[in-house]
């Protein structure tokens, strides 16, 4: 084991690295909430939150040349869009930054920004700025601010015992099926939900079921048990991929099992939820009932970036 200061990320992981930085991190007057959620939310105006995302995608990790420009940059925007949904917001503006290797053609680029400018305007984003670099691949970093009412956002602090937990659609296989290049954040159905329900906590899947889950877990010091016979799956997934794969975007959120009768009742009007457990006592373990009724804790894992 690596000690002092030749511990390695590969060592500690992204969520290690992220734990350090947010020890060191200072606290001002006006964040509201800092690094630990979806977004950053800053004090904005008396009855509305600043929330302030950014996300980085880099060639051969998130994507590669061949999937096409206009579903790159269309990724590159929508996973910040995605985490604007899981406070209860609705994104505003967008700064771009981008690396490119000096051999790549105009036009590819352009069409990378192309991707980017149909969805931007699909969710009336405007993209107001940035900065262009050379770089050996193509890295893209998308910073997005957005807006949520005060009696609206959402953290992933909030799920108590006896909540109801949901998603918002099938999981797994969002690589091998192109979902994680052309899926549509779920700004509407976040919004549907916290202008008539009020979700205690949300959060968007970018690194599968089990790892996210278990951040509402973490933040909101309570475990959950899941049923396999209820995670909603895409076409030939597995559970373990439902559980593993990530970058399904869905969201998963929490909900008191008062508003539940209503939910169902009222969704499938609109939207689809599914319902795949619930939220326990203060364990902070994840639980897996099978299909023939074992329990076993299942392994927080995420994608690992180092």
């Amino acid at each position: 084991m690596s000690h002092g200061n030749k511990v390695r990320l590969k060592d500690i992981g992204e969520f290690g690295l992220i734990g350090r930085i947010a020890k060191s991190a200072r606290r001002q007057k006006g964040v509201i909430k800092g690094i630990g959620d979806d977004t950053a939310v800053l004090a904005y105006s008396p009855k509305r939150y600043l929330l302030f995302t950014a996300d980085m995608l880099v060639e051969g990790k998130h994507f590669t040349k061949i999937m096409g420009p206009e579903l790159i940059g269309r990724k590159s925007l929508a996973c910040s869009i995605s985490d604007i949904a899981a406070m209860g917001g609705v994104p505003t503006y967008a700064v771009v930054s981008l690396g490119v290797p000096p051999g790549l053609s105009v036009d590819y680029v352009q069409r990378i920004y192309k991707g980017m400018s149909v969805l931007a305007k699909q969710f009336k984003i405007g993209i107001v700025g940035g900065d262009t670099v050379s770089s050996e691949k193509i890295v893209i970093n998308v910073a997005l601010l957005g807006e949520a009412q005060k009696r609206q956002i959402i953290f992933r602090s909030g799920a108590k015992k006896g909540d109801k937990i949901f998603v918002t659609g099938p999981l797994g296989r969002s690589l091998t099926t192109g979902k994680h290049l052309n899926f549509t954040p779920r700004i509407k159905e976040a919004q549907y939900l916290v202008k008539n329900f009020t979700p205690t906590a949300m959060i968007d899947i970018s690194d599968g079921l089990a790892g996210d889950l278990n951040h509402i877990l973490e933040e909101s010091k309570v475990g959950a048990v899941i049923f396999d016979r209820l995670i909603p799956r895409n076409h030939r997934a597995q559970l373990r991929n439902a559980l593993y794969d990530g970058e399904d975007f869905e969201l998963i959120f929490t909900l008191p099992s008062s508003k539940v009768r209503a939910l169902i009742k009222r969704h499938n009007r609109k939207f689809k939820f599914y319902y795949i457990g619930d939220v326990t006592g203060s364990s902070r373990q994840l639980v897996l009932v099978d299909n023939k009724g074992k329990r076993r804790l299942i392994a927080a894992k995420s994608y690992i970036h180092f």
